[in-house]
């Protein structure tokens, strides 16, 4: 865990401020309120580890300059923040201020999380800036509780060096092993195993959904049984089992073995999130090159392309006593026009950045953005148009545990159909538990 510290200070800011902009305030820019009223106050921010973030923590003092406002960033690995997050919760502090969390874990910390949207109608601020997936994914029964700032649509990343014509299905990914010449090179990097944060479920969601099945039936119980949808998983299943196309290590690979293998070589395909782009060009955790890596949307399975879309919002604590000071910062934090310079600037205080992330359209669809970035937002905007999440309910955790436990052991060579259906069995118990099944 890392603390970085800018300005010191630390006065609490009083009660939430809803007061509408006088004519003066429109001289200020990012909707932040007139004559810096939370002047000398200190927010304490929880963030995941990335390059994205270092980009925008390197430029707060802008914030602090006009605000007054002053910033100390936690930042924390993926693989622990989650515990992080379930920890504030319980604890209740007030400790963070502004927290970063997977959009999965929303709903069962929803009861902590502020919404927001009162004060997005105040100050004129629409989800609508986000593509839909991505605004959806920081939304529960409703309400907003964050904004997007770091968000994934799905591409597949593949060795333009080995794979001339990319496939455009996963049934043409399943047919590669017969002709794969490439030895010591796996054809795709996948990641099966059961990691705690439902990593097996990223590419799984592809086939149910090309399937044209969902997670859950419209009675709210588990839908992964149906016949097309065993099928599915059957599918993905037998990428590693049968065809033998997936790297043999997937089974126990989580999607950071997997992004290693591609990027070491020893894969020549992996379909995962459009930020692994500028990790394989950094030659500090990449032995490939730029005229080696290519991308593409993602396969199709079953004639159909829809693909699985997460973000990781940044929300406002409930236990914060700063809580009209973080909604400044917030503000501030997502503005379209930091959106656009922290992927297309590569050098923040003498720091290098490499990051291709943005999560508004107009960041997407921005030729400058996409020329400092091989095009690979208009690549991912597509892929963006055919885009869900995961379900957003509170005991999706608890369910979604259930499903990955059960794709890992299938891929180590289980009875795929009958975990599945031991698999539902068991969620729609949590589910009939917890009222959303009769």
């Amino acid at each position: 865990m890392h603390k970085r510290n800018f300005l010191k200070a630390g006065v609490a800011a009083g009660a939430l401020v809803l007061a509408p902009h006088s004519a003066l305030a429109e001289d200020i820019p990012y909707n932040l309120l007139e004559g810096k009223p939370f002047d000398g106050t200190k927010l304490n921010i929880l963030s995941v580890v990335t390059p994205q973030f270092d980009g925008l923590m390197l430029r707060d003092e802008e914030f602090t300059e006009l605000t007054g406002i002053e910033t100390e960033w936690t930042f924390i690995p993926f693989g622990s923040l989650q515990e992080k997050i379930n920890t504030e919760g319980i604890a209740a502090s007030g400790t963070f201020d502004v927290v970063n969390y997977l959009d999965s874990w929303g709903p069962p910390n929803a009861h902590w999380l502020m919404p927001i949207d009162d004060l997005m109608e105040r100050d004129g601020i629409s989800m609508d800036r986000y593509p839909e997936a991505f605004a959806r994914s920081a939304q529960f029964e409703g309400r907003t509780l964050g904004f997007p700032l770091r968000a994934h649509p799905q591409v597949l990343f593949y060795r333009k060096d080995l794979i001339p014509n990319p496939p455009t299905s996963w049934e043409d990914v399943a047919a590669m092993g017969e002709a794969w010449e490439h030895e010591g090179i796996s054809p795709v990097a996948l990641y099966y195993n059961n990691d705690g944060n439902r990593q097996a479920l990223f590419i799984w969601l592809n086939f149910l959904w090309g399937a044209g099945e969902d997670v859950f039936n419209e009675d709210g119980s588990a839908g992964w049984t149906t016949d097309s949808a065993l099928k599915a998983t059957e599918d993905y299943v037998a990428l590693l089992t049968e065809h033998g196309v997936a790297n043999p290590n997937s089974v126990a690979f989580v999607e950071q073995d997997a992004r290693q293998s591609f990027s070491q070589g020893k894969s020549a395909m992996i379909p995962g999130w459009w930020w692994f782009y500028s990790a394989f060009l950094n030659p500090e955790t990449s032995t490939l090159t730029k005229d080696e890596v290519g991308f593409v949307g993602m396969p199709s399975y079953s004639g159909t392309t829809k693909t699985y879309a997460i973000s990781m919002p940044f929300a406002i604590s409930e236990y914060s006593e700063n809580k009209d000071a973080a909604w400044e910062f917030l503000k501030w934090l997502s503005n379209p026009e930091m959106d656009k310079a922290n992927a297309t600037v590569r050098e923040v205080k003498g720091k290098r950045i490499v990051n291709n992330v943005v999560t508004h359209i107009s960041s997407l669809t921005d030729p400058d953005v996409n020329a400092a970035n091989d095009n690979i937002q208009m690549a991912a905007w597509e892929s963006l148009k055919e885009s869900d999440i995961m379900p957003q309910i509170a005991e999706w955790p608890e369910v979604g545990d259930l499903l990955s436990a059960a794709i890992a052991e299938a891929a180590a060579g289980g009875d795929t159909r009958q975990l599945m259906l031991d698999a539902a069995e068991q969620a729609n118990r949590v589910l009939r538990r917890a009222g959303r099944i009769q």
